[in-house]
């Protein structure tokens, strides 16, 4: 598996990478600008992520509007729907407008407030089959 992790605290990209890295190669960039960069340089060269980690809160560009420039580059690249990178959003922030555009209008699989915790991630990744 491919896994991006876009996360602009060191401690917590630091965890995530332990967590996820048993199960693929993890790149690991601190905003939202780069993680668009490295997706549109994934799709060009054939060799896109089976999953993104991606805060919400970071500076630049937001984890929001990240999700939304990597679904438009999916599209230019007649990525299917169903074929689309899995983004995870991960936050401190519970409240429901997050919850609402991580979903509604980006296009996220799933949401994970923060601190992340090993068995509350393995339990997404299951439901999304991207592990057993």
């Amino acid at each position: 598996m491919r896994i991006l992790i876009v996360e602009d605290e060191v401690t917590s990209r630091e965890i995530l990478k332990e967590f996820l890295s048993p199960y693929g190669e993890c790149d690991l960039v601190t905003d939202g600008d780069e993680a668009i960069e490295l997706c549109e340089r994934a799709y060009a060269s054939n060799c896109r992520y089976d999953l993104i980690m991606m805060d919400i809160m970071m500076p630049r560009v937001s984890g929001h509007e990240a999700t939304r420039k990597i679904r438009e580059i999916e599209k230019r690249y007649g990525v299917a729907r169903h074929d689309q990178v899995i983004i995870i959003m991960t936050t401190a922030l519970g409240d429901q407008k997050n919850i609402v555009e991580a979903f509604f209008q980006g296009g996220a699989a799933s949401y994970i407030v923060k601190p992340v915790e090993k068995e509350t991630l393995y339990e997404e990744l299951r439901k999304l089959g991207l592990i057993h």
